[in-house]
């Protein structure tokens, strides 16, 4: 299986006294080394953390594929065409959320991501759409004829913490913190099945898959082993475990579990 190891969290670090250290190009050469298949990065509207200048740089320098997750904003998609990474993937945006929650609403903005798509199709870039993983959703990204979908896994992330880890530091609210570990694991159980199930009808619509969010090394091992999903797209995990064990061998554990 492929892994994308998105680095916004190195900049995240940066951001925090807003310097210019540590700088999320370093990162490049050690991915590679590591093994890792993909970069991706997310150029958000507020550029809370990746900027233009890391995007371009980035693009530019990285020994691997760039994966560039973006909101449909026209602008935005303006400037991915302008620095033609070899894929982005539309995700949905708001500037008050920590990070982004659930996926793409492919209903509502249809006809905004179908004219994202076209452009981003003109300029020779590989699409993708995070989605949630529903029947509905896959369907309809087969309709907008993109290449990839990547199933967000935030829901199934986020009760597997609740069933195997103290969530008191969390944002979840107390009703699901308080919920009978019988109801967390149906609930784990119907969220990996999700994941499965539309996996396998994404594939037969001849959509390559990926996955991604909330993943790290306790639960990764439960999506990885779902065939028909091609590609991991890690990040926080990966940043917070190199901290102490450094970049090369945090790639290098996860790269072994998927």
């Amino acid at each position: 299986m492929l892994l994308g190891v998105n680095i916004d969290h190195i900049a995240v670090l940066r951001e925090a006294r807003q310097i210019n250290d540590p700088n999320p190009l370093d990162a490049l050469g050690i991915c590679k080394f590591a093994g890792a298949d993909q970069i991706t990065i997310h150029l958000r509207e507020d550029r809370r953390h990746i900027h233009d200048n890391d995007a371009k740089a980035i693009i530019e320098q990285s020994p691997l594929p760039v994966n560039l997750e973006c909101a449909i904003d026209e602008e935005i998609i303006d400037i991915v065409c302008k620095l033609k990474p070899s894929r982005a993937t539309l995700v949905p945006e708001k500037r008050e959320e920590v990070t982004t929650e659930g996926g793409l609403n492919l209903n509502t903005y249809y006809t905004k991501i179908k004219k994202a798509v076209k452009k981003l199709h003109d300029n020779e870039i590989e699409v993708s759409l995070f989605i949630d993983p529903t029947k509905e959703m896959i369907e309809l990204s087969s309709k907008l004829k993109v290449e990839w979908v990547e199933l967000h896994t935030g829901t199934f992330a986020n009760v597997y913490a609740m069933l195997n880890s103290n969530l008191s530091q969390t944002h979840h609210s107390i009703e699901e913190l308080e919920l009978p570990k019988k109801v967390l694991k149906d609930l784990l159980h119907k969220s990996r099945k999700d994941i499965k199930k539309s996996a396998a009808l994404a594939q037969e619509l001849n959509l390559k898959v990926a996955a991604g969010h909330g993943l790290n090394y306790q639960n990764v091992g439960l999506i990885s082993c779902i065939k028909t999903i091609e590609e991991l797209n890690i990040g926080q995990s990966i940043i917070a475990r190199s901290v102490f064990t450094g970049l090369e061998k945090a790639i290098k554990d996860m790269k072994d579990l998927v």
